[in-house]
């Protein structure tokens, strides 16, 4: 299967980044902790350069705990704060209030030296699709979010969002879409729901699934679903859980189409367990 996807305002949305980068101090990036390279922007490291950085490991509730460790440590390594995080709750907002004056503690001190004291941070925050921006703006902000209006030199209509007495945020519109080369990339994006279902074969999507799971996540499905994992072929292992799960039709024949959407609900929502798609150490 063929996995792309170029939204049409992809050009738009990078001029709009160019253009308004040079008004920030902080880029956020979220990503998703399944697959935190793969739902990564290629181009925002180049548009973001010699700006502070913080990556946000969104979802990492869905995510295995050792690889959530794994890759805090690889993007340490790298120059980017991190924070681990689910964005649906506010249990992590210190933390990321903290990382951001940490990430950003130089800028202070020349605000400070300068005479400048209490101007907040200004953050960006980026992101593709469906990475939990909009979700993790509103627990952030709570129900202190106002705009704060138009700021000298920035273009007619931009508004910034007062997050708290130290942080603003650029209100943009959402952020570009990797153009990507690497089947695997887009197929992990498919897997976690990045993708629009109607435009996939969710059958083999599903059979690709189990094929990773049986290999990396041995026993998660043969504990979710009480079927063997010795098979041969994934779509046995697929047809074990359709008879399992009543996934029949007429005639008592499998449904394929069912099952597969079984298989695949239950792996984004976590029910299948705490699953990570990619680790460090792959092609970047």
């Amino acid at each position: 299967m063929n996995y792309q996807w170029y939204p049409g305002h992809m050009t738009k949305a990078k001029r709009q980044m160019q253009e308004d980068i040079r008004l920030i101090d902080l880029v956020i990036e979220l990503v998703d902790a399944r697959i935190p390279l793969s739902s990564r922007n290629p181009d925002i490291d180049e548009l973001g350069k010699n700006k502070a950085r913080l990556i946000l490991l969104n979802k990492s509730d869905l995510s295995d705990e050792n690889a959530n460790r794994q890759w805090s440590d690889w993007f340490q390594k790298k120059g980017f704060y991190v924070v681990e995080l689910d964005a649906r709750k506010r249990n992590r907002m210190n933390q990321i209030q903290s990382a951001i004056m940490e990430a950003c503690r130089e800028k202070i001190e020349r605000d400070r030296k300068r005479g400048i004291r209490n101007r907040p941070v200004r953050a960006m925050v980026v992101g593709i699709p469906n990475v939990g921006k909009s979700t993790f703006i509103n627990s952030f902000a709570g129900k202190a979010c106002a705009k704060t209006g138009n700021k000298p030199g920035v273009t007619k209509g931009k508004q910034w969002i007062r997050l708290n007495k130290s942080v603003e945020l650029l209100d943009t519109p959402g952020i570009l879409w990797p153009r990507f080369d690497d089947q695997s990339v887009g197929l992990r994006l498919a897997l976690i729901g990045s993708m629009n279902d109607d435009l996939l074969n969710t059958d083999e999507l599903s059979l690709e699934l189990i094929t990773y799971l049986t290999a990396h996540y041995p026993g998660a499905l043969s504990e979710r679903y009480q079927v063997s994992e010795d098979h041969d072929r994934p779509v046995e292992i697929l047809e074990e859980i359709a008879r399992k799960r009543n996934c029949i039709q007429k005639g008592n024949e499998i449904d394929y189409s069912k099952a597969a959407n079984l298989v695949i609900d239950e792996f984004r929502s976590g029910r299948i367990g705490r699953i990570t798609l990619e680790l460090p150490g792959g092609p970047e």
